[in-house]
């Protein structure tokens, strides 16, 4: 590797690790050249997402993520030279020469963020689906291009599925986490559909429920889909080798808690951002490495076809 291409990679994992921890946290399972190409489609997909949580008029914010998928438009046609100013650039360009990375997946992204920017909000869970696979399953699907799946792997023809799956499972997880920090920022995630059931129509712009509201049934319902996604897309981990099925256990691990600690007190979300203590991430990790998730997963995709 060059050093154009190693100093690319390093401004990517500083990325990585300043902005976003639980997925830091995550990619330390792998080996380096895996890790480095995850860090390169994160500081690109960072880039995406400030964008349009900026505080830019939407129109500027419009021509930015044009501009970004001009970028990506070059990645792909092979035009990012190791010289290039932009180290994001130079460093998924390279990742997608060594991996197989579907790059149509970062359209899909920016496509879902100026979803955001135009104040797009959902009817219904159907609805919502497509802003989840823009803004988290395409990173799924992405991501499985750097792990690959195992050769002659059952059900290895369903693998993009199930990380798009879990894609959707963790963006979720991410929309209860932050539903009071959304409503201060006008956006309204959870279908309208769900919120009209539980009388949470008013939105969350409190520290506590909305008058009247039955907001913990909201949220339990919210959950209850949320683990439902997670079953599904956990059927990728044993498809995965070792180190990457820790990776993706480990991320999904600290996501699942997070889920654990929103639904025994759903009015936390409404008072500060809920987050694990690190002991519990090194316990998820250590869980993720010794196969734990992946054999209990074997196991149940067995008795299934039994």
């Amino acid at each position: 590797m060059s050093a154009p291409v190693q100093a690319a990679y390093g401004y990517c994992e500083a990325v990585t690790g300043q902005q976003a921890r639980n997925f830091a946290y995550g990619i330390r399972l792998l080996p380096a050249e895996k890790r480095q190409a995850m860090s390169a489609l994160y500081a690109f997909s960072r880039r995406v997402d400030d964008i349009g949580d900026g505080d830019l008029a939407p129109e500027t914010k419009h021509k930015r993520l044009e501009s970004t998928r001009t970028v990506l438009d070059r990645i792909r046609d092979g035009a990012i030279d190791e010289d290039d100013t932009d180290p994001v650039a130079v460093a998924l360009a390279d990742a997608a020469r060594r991996f197989p990375l579907p790059l149509g997946g970062l359209d899909e992204l920016i496509d879902g963020v100026l979803m955001d920017v135009r104040g797009a909000t959902y009817e219904t869970w159907d609805d919502l689906k497509v802003y989840c696979r823009c803004v988290a399953g395409a990173i799924g699907r992405l991501s499985l291009g750097i792990f690959g799946t195992q050769p002659g792997a059952p059900g290895a023809d369903r693998a993009a599925e199930y990380a798009d799956t879990l894609g959707l499972a963790l963006q979720l997880t991410n929309i209860l986490r932050d539903v009071r920090e959304d409503a201060g920022n006008g956006r309204t995630y959870l279908p309208a559909d769900d919120l009209a059931k539980f009388g949470c129509s008013a939105g969350f712009h409190r520290s506590t429920p909305p008058a009247g509201a039955d907001f913990a049934g909201l949220v339990h319902f919210e959950v209850r889909r949320a683990r439902t996604l997670f079953a599904e897309g956990y059927r990728l981990l044993p498809m995965l080798d070792r180190r990457s099925g820790a990776c993706v256990a480990a991320m999904a691990g600290i996501y699942r808690r997070l889920l654990d600690r929103i639904e025994r007190d759903p009015e936390a979300v409404l008072r500060g951002r809920v987050s694990l203590p690190g002991h519990e991430k090194a316990y998820v990790a250590v869980r993720g490495l010794s196969g734990l998730d992946t054999r209990h997963v074997s196991r149940r995709t067995a008795g299934r076809r039994v």
